[in-house]
């Protein structure tokens, strides 16, 4: 829609006001709003705000940002709140002097994805979602209580969120979604939605929106929405494993009928590369310290680093579907990630595959999770980060990661995680407690 017929619709549908939306370093989403009589400030992005409140963003002596909306992004909430219907438009961030902004990661997407189409390529991915839905108590506080007793693919009355699953496919649908799947999965109280593969930008934004649809309607069920990775000691955590293609045209450029796996070359340079960069980018698509309490054996996460046609053991599956639905699932990121960055690193991995021509080594069909130590060595597999130090360490030292996301949001993110994990490591646990406390 253009600025003109955005305006319109909103007078026409009663829109009292408008989020101009952006997502920070850390992947949270941010919004400013404003009221009828700013919409058109709004849409010429004139609309500016405190950048040096927002996590890695700025200094107070450099603080003012510019929110340049991406009309393409014009989105009426199909709800109405009690001050009136709200729209949203996605925002880029500029600053004054009309330059893009170093930490704005939209951006940072938007610039992996201009040098992929430089090189005839246009990349396409897709999410599964995962997601628990837990009981908050009488205070509204969320809690770690499940109410069902569900696991993969059950039904009602077992699986009791399957009420407002629906209801968020509803909305999400609403709102142009073209909502593919949703399920229960296989921890009590976990979730699943999945929509179709779309250009990466535009499913990193579905990404955005779709976290800011379950969070809503699930506080309309009196439940809360938690996309953090492993809430639950004992039970498998919540991942965010992203199907990923190249096309030219219309051709899928991972797809070869005459190919070993029937991958063309680029393919496997493509995985070649996720492969040499998965323990730099791991920071980045696995941000939590809890992250790493969900990639351990046994809970279905991935551990190690190889790739395979057949099984879920590896950390990079090739789905049995070929021809135009070729693709490489990599299955390691979270759904805590900030997913304009995530999208970001394993495109410029991938990409860095094509250019430097990456052959992965053969695929690993034997369940690795089984595997003895010798027999994965003589496999080439690598493991993944065991903590989120260990991650930072290797996202420190490469020089991909700081080319892929500009030297700003690599300081800023390095700062932040780093500051984070000294936090973490200066607090005693209950777990120190319970096995220390009598015993020393």
């Amino acid at each position: 829609m253009k600025r003109e017929e955005i305006l319109r619709e909103m007078k026409k549908s009663g829109v009292k006001f408008l989020r101009l939306q952006f997502t920070d370093i850390l992947g949270i989403n941010k919004n400013v709003e404003v009221p009828p009589k700013q919409f058109e400030k709004a849409l010429d992005g004139e609309i500016m705000f405190d950048g040096s409140s927002i996590e890695g963003f700025a200094r107070i002596e450099e603080s003012d940002m510019v929110l340049v909306p991406d009309l393409s992004t014009f989105m009426i909430f199909p709800w109405e709140e009690k001050s009136g219907k709200v729209a949203r438009l996605i925002c880029d961030i500029y600053t004054p002097d009309g330059k893009p902004f170093g930490g704005c990661t939209r951006t940072a997407l938007k610039n992996i994805v201009n040098k992929a189409e430089k090189a005839g390529y246009r990349p396409m991915a897709g999410t599964e979602m995962e997601f628990f839905l837990f009981q908050t108590d009488e205070t509204g506080n969320p809690t770690t209580i499940t109410h069902d007793d569900a696991s993969y693919f059950d039904m009602t009355p077992v699986d009791k969120g399957e009420e407002a699953r629906r209801a968020m496919i509803n909305v999400l649908e609403n709102m142009g979604f073209e909502v593919e799947a949703g399920h229960h999965e296989v921890a009590r109280g976990q979730h699943e939605i999945d929509f179709k593969y779309d250009e990466f930008l535009k499913t990193a934004d579905n990404i955005c929106t779709l976290k800011i649809i379950v969070r809503k309607i699930a506080q309309d069920f009196g439940l809360h929405a938690t996309f953090m990775p492993k809430p639950v000691y004992g039970i498998n955590g919540s991942g965010m494993h992203t199907h990923q293609s190249l096309f030219r045209g219309e051709n899928n450029v991972f797809f070869d009928p005459k190919g070993e796996y029937q991958l063309s070359k680029i393919a496997l340079y493509y995985i070649g590369g996720l492969i040499e960069h998965t323990q730099d980018m791991c920071a980045i698509t696995n941000p939590l310290i809890n992250s790493y309490k969900r990639l351990v054996p046994g809970y279905e996460a991935p551990t190690h680093v190889a790739w395979a046609e057949k099984n879920r053991s590896p950390l990079i599956r090739v789905p049995a579907r070929r021809g135009k639905g070729t693709r490489v699932e990599f299955r390691m990121p979270d759904p805590s990630c900030n997913p304009y960055l995530a999208l970001a690193v394993m495109l410029a991995a991938g990409l860095d595959g094509i250019e430097n021509r990456r052959m992965p080594p053969p695929p690993v069909n034997k369940n690795i999770y089984k595997m003895s130590l010798r027999e994965r060595r003589r496999y080439r597999i690598g493991e993944l980060p065991a903590s989120l130090r260990e991650a930072l360490d290797r996202f420190e030292k490469s020089r991909l990661m700081k080319e892929a996301l500009g030297e700003h949001i690599h300081y800023h993110f390095l700062d932040a995680k780093r500051q984070e994990w000294h936090n973490y490591i200066g607090f005693v646990h209950p777990w120190e407690i319970r096995n220390y406390l009598g015993t020393y």
